[in-house]
Order: C-alpha cells, then sequence, then structure tokens
C-alpha cells in the first residue's frame, strides 16, 4: 500500500522509532494520527514537523488502557475523514533480570503495553480498515521476539506473541483489502530503557541492553515503510535481526548460548 495521501496511526510516536515513522509517513505525502502516552514528547513530535503539521493529528492514549483504544478511532476519523493503516510500534522492555526476580506488576506492565496494546489497537481498527479499498496492519515485534534473549524473558514471550499474532491476521485476512507486516528491529538506537522506566545494569554499553552495532532510527522507520508499502509478510530491521535470524534457525541452542555470552554481563550476580 502506497502511503501517499493515506492516513496511518502510529503507536509510540513521541520518540524513537515512532518520532521517526511520523517524520517520514509525512514526508511521503501521509496524513499521520500520532499516538502516545507522553504529551511532552508527542508535542516535540509535533514541533518537528514545520510547515505540514496540518497533516498530523495528536492523540495522548496509553494503549494498555482498552476503553481508551477503542474510542480511538472515532477519534482519527473525526480528524481526518479516514484511517488506512495502523502501525503498532509503542513498546516497553522489562528490567534486566532473571525470570526468578521479576515482579509481577513488570510482568504485567510488559504483557499490557506490548502484547494486549497491540491487540487492543487491532481489534479496534480493524472493522474500520475492513472498509477501506486498501489497507494495512504493521505490527512491530522485535528480534527478541523469535530469538530468546536472557534478561528479557518476558519483554521476548510479549513479542513473540506479537509475531504469531500478526502471521495468524495475516492468514486469516488473506482474501480480503487488509495486508499485515510483522517487523522484526534488532538493536535500534532509540530511549526504550528511558521511556520503559529500567535502569541499565552497569556495562550496558547502550541504551538496548544490546551488545549489537546499532541502527537508527530514522533508518529502521524508512526500512519499515519501504515493508509496508511493498506489502512484505516480515520485515527484519537491521543486520543483526537478519543475522541472527539465520543463526537461530541453523541451530537454536549454539544460538541461544552465543546470545547469553553476549549478555551475560547485564545480568545480576
Amino acid at each position: 500500500m502506497n502511503v501517499n495521501n493515506k492516513v496511518i496511526v502510529v503507536t509510540g510516536a513521541g520518540s524513537g522509532i515512532g518520532r521517526a515513522l511520523v517524520l517520514a509517513l509525512v514526508g511521503k505525502g501521509a496524513r499521520v494520527a500520532a499516538v502516545d502516552l507522553n504529551p511532552d514528547t508527542l508535542n516535540e513530535t509535533f514541533a518537528l514537523l514545520a510547515g505540514q503539521q496540518n497533516k498530523v493529528s495528536l492523540h495522548v492514549v496509553n494503549v494498555a488502557d482498552r476503553k481508551a483504544v477503542d474510542a480511538l478511532p472515532g477519534d482519527v476519523i473525526s480528524a481526518h475523514g479516514a484511517v488506512d493503516g495502523i502501525i503498532n510500534n509503542a513498546g516497553i522492555i522489562q528490567p534486566f533480570v532473571r525470570l526468578n526476580d521479576l515482579g509481577y506488576d513488570a510482568i504485567e506492565r510488559v504483557l499490557n503495553v506490548n502484547l494486549y496494546g497491540v491487540i487492543y489497537m487491532t481489534k479496534a481498527f480493524l472493522p474500520h480498515l475492513l472498509k477501506r479499498p486498501s489497507a494495512h496492519v504493521v505490527n512491530v515485534s522485535s528480534m527478541g521476539g523469535f530469538f530468546p534473549v536472557p534478561g528479557q524473558s518476558l519483554y521476548g514471550a510479549s513479542k513473540a506473541g506479537v509475531k504469531l499474532m500478526t502471521e495468524g491476521l495475516y492468514a486469516e485476512l488473506i482474501d480480503t483489502n487488509v495486508r499485515v507486516t510483522a517487523v522484526f528491529p534488532g538493536a535500534i538506537a532509540t530511549n526504550i530503557a528511558t521511556n520503559s522506566d529500567i535502569a541499565m545494569p552497569a556495562g550496558g554499553g547502550d541504551d538496548t541492553g544490546q551488545s549489537f552495532p546499532m541502527t537508527s532510527a530514522e533508518d529502521a522507520a524508512e526500512t519499515i515503510i519501504k515493508g509496508m508499502e511493498r506489502d512484505q509478510f516480515q520485515v527484519y530491521v537491521g543486520n543483526d535481526a537478519k543475522m541472527m535470524n539465520l543463526l537461530y534457525r541453523l541451530s537454536p541452542r549454539r544460538a541461544t548460548r552465543f546470545m547469553y555470552n553476549r549478555m551475560k554481563g547485564l545480568l545480576p550476580a
């Protein structure tokens, strides 16, 4: 689906990949409903759209709040007249601890934002997308959604849920006008740890805690939009995500040990 003159909803639009998606989509001629929990960062995104702010509406919504999400399609359609696509990008990580030491509050928070948020958004918007001549659902999973990362097991479980739900949705909608894409970013240069209220362990190296070369948020956004416009089934963002996908397919156990050796410095003794 070509994004020019389309109305696209982007969650997590206040920073990182979400902000880059908003800017890139507007640059390609789309109108955007920018969604984020944080009104301050959402307004910062808006301020970067000098001369094109009329193409963007701002929506302060917690994607983990089902009632708020249920009201969102009406707000978007009131602002833009229609909705043609959604990019479920909002997500958080968990504290870098083993499952045995992870509190239930943290478990529920990660699942509510990363998995239920995507479910709520998809359920709320899908009836409207099915009425459009062409439409698209893009759900952002993670490299951690297909590849185990120690210290992020519940984060990975939430993103694996996004992966399988998205691929199942693709199958369910094959004979409709709605295309579906699952996205698997690797290490992206964003402030996801800060936005997740997570203090990185000493020696973490970068804000994601992953010792891999970083892909910029801008490059990630371009890759995601390109995959959307090409109706790709899966999109891998960054060489690390592509490499880990291949390695895990070849030897899951060896790949898991490889990741443990790269990440063990982040885990408490």
